[in-house]
């Protein structure tokens, strides 16, 4: 008598079609999970250099350095960080844009001198939604 041992194709085919079906639910939460850790990184970024523009101003009762924002722009990896000042060095605006390469591309933040936080672009990929008047998007 001789016994056969292993897996028929049914039971191969039904192990496959399960895990077919996590990863087409897993895969794309992973990512929209990474993209929200990326996100962070423009914000913190923005809000640490609001602190440091507001050091700046104390003490030299201006934003501007000459034509340029007081405070040496971060460099980041998934963002591009620009400064922009007005009124003769009275206020300033800082903007955090995704690079084109990264995951999150679409994204703008900007914050100001009041410390008004704004999301002005959104990735592609997130849908159409409006933006809201002084928050950032993260999630």
């Amino acid at each position: 008598m001789r016994s056969n041992s292993g897996f028929t194709l049914v039971e191969l085919m039904v192990v496959m079609a399960i895990v077919a079906i996590l990863s087409a639910v897993a895969i794309p939460a992973y990512t929209r999970y990474v993209q929200r850790g990326d996100l962070v990184e423009g914000t913190q970024a923005l809000a640490q250099y609001r602190v440091q523009m507001e050091q700046y101003y104390q003490d030299n009762r201006n934003y501007a350095n000459g034509q340029a924002c007081g405070v040496v722009l971060p460099v980041l990896v998934n963002f591009t960080v620009t400064c922009a000042t007005a009124n003769n060095g009275q206020t300033y605006t800082g903007t955090a844009t995704a690079k084109a390469i990264s995951p999150i591309n679409g994204f703008i933040y900007t914050i100001d001198q009041s410390n008004n936080q704004q999301t002005t672009g959104i990735a592609a990929s997130w849908g159409a939604m409006v933006l809201p008047a002084n928050s950032w998007i993260v999630r």
